[in-house]
């Protein structure tokens, strides 16, 4: 199983969490908020083979931790995955929005100046920005949109764009989140969890969940569990080839 998106440092117990992971050998992007939760999370998962920690700078912390830009530029050089970064079109963040554009436009010329890196990125209410952003900087990388949730011609850009995009429980729970992954191609989605902010049935996904992810996947492309899970296998093998 494949978690493209979790954010074990959050979870009540991150060691026990992380260590579960080990035990059913997932695969886990382990995304981080801010470049000082960096070090602390990749510890985590020192000696796990099949974990990986993303350095990022969340959008909705983007006004208080812009100071930390800095860091991020002298951490990038020791992952190849970057994340969670992004804009956050959310009204409640209006008045960080010019934050938010400067600190993302500056983290993708950093992932530009490095080679390029695999880059988790929220697009709330925010798509087209992201993807203007995104074209404007040729080379940043291989950027998946997690749970994507724009408009039908949003995604057909994205699509266009060549863009990768990661799906979970909370998204596929909904018509409309099935309905857009239906629009995406199969080659170019991964599974995620989201956990622990994302909820199914008002308990928090856990990086295991993604089964839950396989399952409704296998619905939509009318294959079985088995043949969607290899699909994924491939489309994990295919991302992490883009990036040396």
């Amino acid at each position: 199983m494949i978690d493209l998106h979790a954010h074990l440092d959050l979870y009540p117990d991150p060691a026990t969490t992380t260590q579960e992971c080990v035990r059913r050998n997932l695969f886990v992007l382990s995304v981080t908020t801010t470049p000082s939760a960096w070090p602390g999370t990749a510890a985590l998962a020192e000696n796990a083979t099949r974990i990986r920690t993303a350095i990022g700078l969340h959008p909705q912390l983007a006004q208080e931790r812009q100071s930390e830009l800095g860091l991020f530029e002298d951490l990038l050089p020791r992952s190849k995955y970057v994340g969670e970064i992004g804009l956050d079109g959310g009204p409640e963040l209006k008045a960080t929005w010019d934050t938010q554009r400067r600190v993302f436009e500056e983290i993708l010329r950093m992932c530009k100046a490095v080679g390029g890196r695999i880059m988790t990125i929220h697009s709330r209410r925010a798509a087209m920005p992201v993807l203007d952003a995104l074209a404007a900087v040729d080379g940043a990388g291989a950027a998946v949109l997690h749970w994507f949730s724009g408009t039908r011609r949003e995604l057909r850009r994205a699509v266009d764009g060549g863009y990768w995009f990661s799906v979970g429980p909370a998204m596929l729970a909904g018509e409309r989140g099935r309905t857009l992954t239906a629009n995406m191609p199969r080659d170019r989605i991964l599974t995620e969890s989201d956990g622990p902010f994302a909820q199914t049935e008002g308990r928090s996904l856990y990086p295991w969940d993604v089964v839950e992810a396989e399952r409704a996947l296998a619905q939509i492309w009318n294959v079985t569990e088995d043949e969607a899970r290899e699909q994924l296998m491939q489309n994990l093998r295919a991302l992490t080839s883009i990036i040396p």
